[in-house]
């Protein structure tokens, strides 16, 4: 019973964040961010978000019925989903705020064949 429950849980959360449009609204970063930055967003910040994401997901989910009822399920997505799982994967590498960078280096077989 509790292996069908936590599937159940993880197929909810995966529909949920699969379905959220607002991941593809990302704001253009100007950042520069370090070395070290990026070392630290990849081996410290981006599990512990990626953590937070789930949890936050489980309890949307496990608070579903009462935000429902209570009119707040947006606002409650939003906290508990939206804002960890943005921070988490709309986010470039080492950066603070959340966003993609406007340009994307390219390797120079790119660059010759568009010029």
């Amino acid at each position: 019973m509790k292996s069908t429950v936590s599937k159940v849980v993880y197929v909810l959360a995966m529909t949920f964040l699969l379905s959220l449009p607002n991941l593809s609204f990302a704001q253009a970063v100007e950042e520069k961010p370090s070395a070290m930055a990026m070392i630290g967003d990849l081996l410290i910040a981006r599990p512990f978000l990626l953590a937070i994401t789930a949890v936050g997901s489980t309890a949307y989910v496990v608070s579903l019925p009462f935000t429902l009822a209570g009119g707040n399920s947006r606002e409650a997505a939003e906290t508990l989903v939206i804002r960890p799982a943005a921070s988490t994967f709309v986010r470039c590498l080492g950066c603070t705020k959340v966003g993609r960078k406007k340009h994307v280096l390219v390797d120079d077989a790119e660059m010759a064949a568009t010029n």
